[in-house]
């Protein structure tokens, strides 16, 4: 795939992000203080920066496990067909389970999958967000907690890519297309 050239436009500094995940991993501590051990679920790629800085904010005794999944590919907008590259290695049945996502946009990964997590049998199973665009919703999905919510802007940093560019940037920027 040819990329077109583009510049980015920062949209939510650096700065912003982490006083939002201070102030996020506070709501979740609370709201999970009664766990024994909370299985913290990054879906990767673009949630691996995220997760990284929640967890060591979380005041609780956590359990870190990924799942990769596709939908988007190297394009600009999900296909709609979630799949699955790579499952959890633990068990989660009768555990407190907390999802991580970059961004909530169709909706149809997070959707996908909460219901594979859900036949897991968890005892609780919430979900975060760090972006949320409601606007491109196509399946009804609302994540317990949510970061920032943005307009339809194609976005990138902070582990959120565009064809496997742009995940180091320490900010959040607006694609801008030259």
């Amino acid at each position: 795939m040819t990329q077109r050239p583009y510049v980015i436009d920062q949209m939510i500094s650096a700065k912003a992000i982490a006083a939002r995940i201070e102030d996020l991993a506070q709501q979740i501590s609370q709201a999970f203080s009664d766990t024994d051990k909370l299985v913290v679920v990054g879906i990767l790629r673009g949630s691996f920066v995220f997760i990284a800085d929640l967890v060591r904010e979380l005041d609780l005794d956590i359990e870190v496990d990924f799942i990769e999944v596709t939908s988007y590919g190297n394009e600009m907008k999900s296909s709609g067909e979630v799949r699955i590259l790579k499952d959890l290695r633990g068990a989660i049945e009768g555990r407190d389970v907390l999802v991580v996502e970059d961004i909530v946009d169709t909706g149809f990964t997070m959707h996908h999958v909460s219901q594979h997590l859900m036949s897991r049998n968890p005892k609780k199973l919430q979900s975060i967000a760090l972006l949320d665009k409601p606007s491109r919703r196509e399946v009804e999905f609302k994540a317990t907690y949510t970061g920032f919510e943005i307009p339809d802007e194609f976005v990138v940093g902070y582990g959120i890519d565009y064809a496997q560019r742009n995940r180091n940037l320490p900010y959040i920027g607006k694609v801008r297309f030259t």
